[in-house]
């Protein structure tokens, strides 16, 4: 980290949070102070806004790119185990931190990283330049990671994943590791370390916390809750089956794949539950304090919030396992869910 400086990969213009840190956008011209406080703190940086489309210094729009928080970034490289001479592949350059950080340690002849925004790579490599590194660096779909390379010993991925493309199993020699940030649609994501297996498999547990931005090709589409509904109640707290824990979150993601699940909390107590999946099935339920059952509104081919609800009771059923005995099989098909054991298949309902 002395060799590869965070504030040397950071724009004048930032847009800053804590812990740590100022809350904001900061322009280093106006606020040097604040800038560096901000660089140096255990916060991340968002580095672009809309895709670009919106300057930075408005201070609010869909965020796109940034500088992750140190902590998270180290909590990365150090589930990646890196040893002397191996080649990493890594997705999504960002400001080119992380490529930097690779470099020191592997040397840049051993890097490869592949930013899909054609800009943000610009930008990288003027970083990573003034910084003294040159890795490889790749505009093009992170999706498909680059096959020229391979094969490769680790894969470092930098941008949240839903679904992990096969592309970058087959890109890594047996026993090498893929680190990514999982997901789902549900909740906050996950660590994953997944083990590249000698049959062309991956497997690997969920290990901690991470939130990050999707991989651009796996945006979920903008939709409406629009269409005829049916109307019902529910005596369950909706509240209950997000707040609970880490290891619902993982139980839900594993049997309801493809489901986005978000939370709305209000000024006056109440919180709106929304699920919709991609056929256009959809589904609300609201707390509200006081009540002794609480509204849900139901849309589609699928009865998703009446889905939601068995899910949770069923982890209750399990004995409500913690995340860290969840893990992932990635197959050349898709990827599955499971508890313990990559035997022990979590069935979707």
């Amino acid at each position: 980290m002395h060799q590869a400086p965070r504030h040397l990969f950071l724009p004048e213009s930032i847009l800053a949070g804590p812990p740590g840190g100022p809350d904001g956008h900061i322009d280093h011209t106006q606020d040097p102070n604040g800038w560096w406080d901000a660089a140096y703190s255990d916060a991340a940086i968002v580095t672009q806004l809309d895709d670009g489309a919106t300057d930075i210094s408005a201070g609010a729009g869909d965020y796109t790119s940034s500088c992750s928080a140190p902590t998270v970034v180290i909590e990365f490289l150090k589930l990646l185990y890196v040893h002397d001479h191996q080649r990493v592949l890594e997705i999504g350059t960002g400001t080119g931190w992380t490529a930097a950080l690779l470099s020191a340690r592997l040397g840049a002849d051993n890097v490869i990283s592949v930013e899909v925004d054609a800009t943000v790579a610009k930008q990288a490599e003027m970083n990573l330049h003034a910084a003294g590194f040159a890795p490889h660096l790749v505009v093009g779909d992170g999706t498909d990671g680059w096959p020229e390379g391979a094969p490769y010993d680790r894969v470092h991925v930098t941008c949240g994943v839903r679904d992990i493309p096969y592309a970058w199993v087959e890109q890594t020699r047996p026993g090498g590791i893929i680190v990514l940030p999982w997901s789902p649609g549900i909740a906050f994501g996950h660590q994953v370390r997944l083990d590249v297996q000698r049959d062309g498999t991956a497997i690997g547990r969920l290990t901690g916390s991470a939130g990050y931005m999707l991989l651009r090709s796996q945006r979920p589409a903008a939709g409406a809750c629009e269409g005829d509904a049916a109307t019902s109640t529910t005596a369950v707290d909706p509240r209950s089956i997000v707040w609970d824990s880490y290891g619902v979150d993982a139980a839900l993601a594993g049997q309801l794949p493809g489901v986005l699940l978000r939370e709305d909390r209000r000024d006056d107590g109440s919180v709106i539950l929304w699920c919709a999946d991609a056929d256009g099935s959809w589904a609300t339920a609201e707390y509200q304090p006081g009540a002794v059952e609480f509204p849900v509104i139901q849309h589609g081919d699928r009865c998703l919030w009446d889905e939601v609800e068995d899910a949770y009771f069923r982890w209750q059923s399990w004995g409500r396992p913690v995340r860290d005995r969840f893990g992932l099989t990635v197959l050349p098909d898709g990827q599955h869910m499971w508890l313990d054991s990559p035997a022990n298949v979590v069935v979707t309902t």
